[in-house]
């Protein structure tokens, strides 16, 4: 008896974390489309076809659910983006790829949003938990972009008196302008014209002397 007993128990414990998991799923839509102040209770239970207290039972409040959804869009970014990126060469070779990646999710988010864009937008002067946990998310995505920045200095392809703060920022102008242009104003060629801005980017910091040193 005590085997059927755990074996049921096990089994109602799976069925609960499906759930659970579906429900950030569509928790997750619901906020990269209307942003994470736009998800409610009510509506994800409309969409789930759920009881409000059924969801509950999975989030004690919206703001739990809101900090599930901000690390579940996180734990994806790193997945897509970081960690594909890192099995690179140090140095330019992986500075380019986090870019190219990170420039892939967003171009695919233009439909939705991108949650660390419109997040900026939502708690740019909202105190809180979220906002804390939303830039303690991005610092650590641009400091994986300084690193990689200061080895590709270090490793002698970009200029020695390169400011990896400056080159990180101007990366970030790139996706914002994306963002923007594709998303709001629903401009054609976006994606490619940052594609190029990256490339013109690297160039006016790449080390002239690489090929010397090289040979």
């Amino acid at each position: 008896m005590q085997g059927i007993v755990i074996n049921t128990s096990a089994k109602f414990m799976r069925k609960g974390e499906q759930t659970r998991a579906a429900i950030l799923d569509v928790a997750l839509e619901l906020a990269s489309r209307n942003g994470l102040e736009g998800l409610t209770i009510g509506l994800l239970a409309d969409r789930m076809n759920m009881s409000k207290s059924g969801v509950f039972a999975h989030f004690g409040s919206r703001e739990d659910l809101q900090m599930e959804v901000l690390k579940l869009y996180h734990h994806r970014f790193e997945q897509e983006v970081f960690y594909p990126s890192v099995k690179e060469p140090r140095g330019l070779p992986r500075l380019e790829s986090m870019f190219a990646r990170w420039l892939k999710r967003v171009s695919v988010e233009i439909a939705s949003g991108c949650i660390y864009i419109s997040g900026a937008v939502e708690y740019d002067d909202r105190p809180g938990p979220i906002r804390d946990a939303l830039v303690a998310m991005v610092r650590a995505w641009q400091g994986a972009l300084l690193r990689a920045v200061q080895q590709s200095v270090d490793a002698g392809a970009l200029q020695p008196d390169t400011d990896p703060q400056q080159l990180v920022y101007e990366m970030y102008g790139l996706i914002l302008a994306l963002h923007h242009d594709a998303r709001f104003l629903r401009s054609p060629g976006a994606v490619e014209r940052a594609h190029r801005g990256f490339a013109r980017l690297i160039e006016n910091y790449r080390n002239p002397t690489q090929g010397t040193q090289a040979g």
